[in-house]
């Protein structure tokens, strides 16, 4: 089993000596069972973070986490094959978020990430014979959708329950393209924004974040009334995405959630605190928008 409760891998362009001081803080004092690390979003990034891999793997695992190496989940150019087969080369377990890394990983334990549409128990237990332990599952599947997975013949089930929803990848950059650049010649625009750029409507609304080639929810999910249903259920695994505030924080509180020490009004009040401005949302779980926030019981 990889872990109750994980922290996914971060979306957003840190500088490399911030990517390793986060990951450092995490393996010091956060209450996670699991790691992934890796880029996800863009290859081009991922060269500035390399070098410190060994050193926060090391890091990681000497505090008795597992690390899971992750992959892009758009793999669209040469370039982008060979960060898949970089980190696929390595001896620990893989995250694939993209269908071409299942020919590499074929027969080889792995995770399934969030980037591959998994919406019925036919294609989970396909996953399952062709090597997956587990699957993280589409954020934009609601109650039901999960339970009937979680009821199948599969790999086991991890489910993001904070951070912003990843929505969409695309091949063109509008993080580039919105500070007057090309995704050739970004000069790296993402790293301007450690947690994203806001996307507002006409009327001044906050509607999305632009993260590099992504489009992700403006809000932060938070499924803590949610995940005692989720445990019945049988999912096994909840991932925390890295935002830009106290993840240590974030960690405690759902460690809270789990281990009964802090009730769900209290973590709810906890995470509001640390998300700021930052609205939080589980409409999807309610097969509501995805933006809203469902009051408990309601």
């Amino acid at each position: 089993m990889i872990g109750e409760l994980t922290l996914g891998p971060l979306l957003y362009h840190w500088p490399g000596h911030k990517w390793r001081d986060f990951y450092f803080r995490i393996a010091d004092e956060a209450p996670v069972d699991a790691v992934y690390l890796g880029e996800v979003v863009c290859p081009k990034r991922w060269p500035l973070q390399a070098s410190y891999l060994p050193e926060v793997t090391e890091r990681l695992e000497r505090a008795g986490k597992t690390v899971v190496f992750t992959t892009p989940a758009l793999v669209a150019e040469d370039a982008d094959m060979a960060l898949v087969r970089e980190m696929s080369a390595e001896e620990r377990l893989i995250e694939a978020n993209d269908v071409a890394a299942f020919e590499i990983l074929e027969g080889q334990p792995h995770v399934v990430g969030p980037y591959i549409n998994i919406y019925n128990e036919a294609t989970l237990a396909r996953l399952h014979d062709h090597g997956a332990l587990r699957a993280v599952l589409p954020v934009e599947l609601p109650s039901a959708s999960l339970a009937a997975l979680a009821a199948g013949r599969g790999p086991e089930l991890e489910v993001q329950v904070f951070g912003r929803w990843p929505l969409a990848i695309s091949a063109r950059c509008y993080h580039a393209r919105a500070y007057g650049r090309t995704k050739a010649t970004c000069q790296y625009a993402c790293g301007d924004d450690p947690d994203g750029l806001d996307v507002r409507t006409l009327d001044g609304e906050a509607f999305l974040t632009i993260n590099g080639v992504q489009t992700q929810s403006n809000a932060y999910a938070c499924l803590i009334h949610e995940m005692p249903g989720l445990r019945r259920d049988g999912v096994s695994g909840f991932r925390l995405s890295p935002q830009a505030v106290d993840m240590v924080g974030v960690a405690n509180a759902y460690r809270g959630i789990l281990d009964g020490s802090l009730g769900p009004a209290a973590a709810v009040a906890r995470i509001g605190d640390l998300a700021g401005a930052t609205p939080l949302a589980n409409g999807f779980y309610y097969e509501r928008a995805g933006a809203e926030w469902i009051e408990a019981g309601s």
